[in-house]
């Protein structure tokens, strides 16, 4: 199955990357040349994605223009610069703006390179795993193995059938959670209308055994502060010259 409609959650403000994002959104900060979010719609795109929607906030100004230089997908703009409305929360207004089915969901600052040439993506295969009868998401993640930049948390454990649950350190196989997400808008019709986080629904997911993961294939790289940027060029530069 080809998903063909996606959200981007860009409105963050970005407080762990000051100084940069004092006067620069942090989906716009570059990393070896291009910003962030730019990898993250390339991934969209390739996977067959025709229509984004980018939730703004911080500096939208700055976003709106960038946004405004893509053409290889419709972009839709969700607004929260009136009110920052949380993962979840900006998530449930900005699907609004798309018709009810499947759809992937991404974070603007977390993305990945070094996938297999030749073979399915990331997102295409999350997207043929969903399955809205016996899931309310598919998440995309990684072994802590394969990151640049994260703090060495983990999220949850992945067990041999796909299920996911919340990461026991007495339990096998634990992962990062990714920031990518198959789902169904129709999930979200009965959240709230003000700012809440996304966690209470892969929550609710999980105590359903309706939440299930995706080894990521390549590296996954995260930016956090300025600091990991350097960390996360080198990665880069390392699989470019293996390439």
């Amino acid at each position: 199955m080809t998903i063909k409609h996606a959200m981007v959650l860009a409105a963050g403000l970005g407080t762990r990357m000051r100084p940069i994002t004092d006067t620069t959104p942090k989906p716009l900060v570059k990393i070896a040349g291009r910003p962030m979010i730019d990898y993250v719609l390339d991934v969209l795109v390739a996977a067959g994605v025709e229509t984004i929607v980018v939730n703004v906030h911080h500096h939208a100004d700055q976003m709106l223009a960038h946004l405004a230089t893509r053409k290889d997908a419709e972009i839709l703009i969700s607004d929260e610069q009136a009110q920052l409305m949380n993962s979840g929360g900006g998530l449930a207004k900005g699907l609004k703006l798309l018709p009810s089915g499947p759809v992937l969901v991404m974070n603007a600052d977390l993305f990945w390179i070094g996938e297999t040439p030749g073979k399915a993506t990331n997102l295409q295969k999350l997207a043929a795993l969903f399955d809205a009868e016996n899931m309310d998401m598919a998440l995309l993640c990684v072994d802590i193995d394969h990151t640049t930049g994260h703090n060495g948390k983990k999220d949850f454990n992945l067990a041999d059938d796909g299920h996911l649950t919340r990461y026991n350190e007495g339990e096998p196989r634990p992962v990062v959670y990714a920031g990518a997400i198959a789902m169904d808008t129709r999930l979200l019709d009965d959240a709230p209308d003000d700012a809440f986080n996304l966690n209470i629904y892969f929550d609710r997911a999980i105590a359903q055994n309706r939440l299930f993961g995706l080894s990521l294939d390549g590296e996954w790289i995260t930016v956090g502060t300025p600091d990991a940027i350097e960390d996360a060029e080198q990665t880069i530069a390392s699989r470019a010259f293996q390439a």
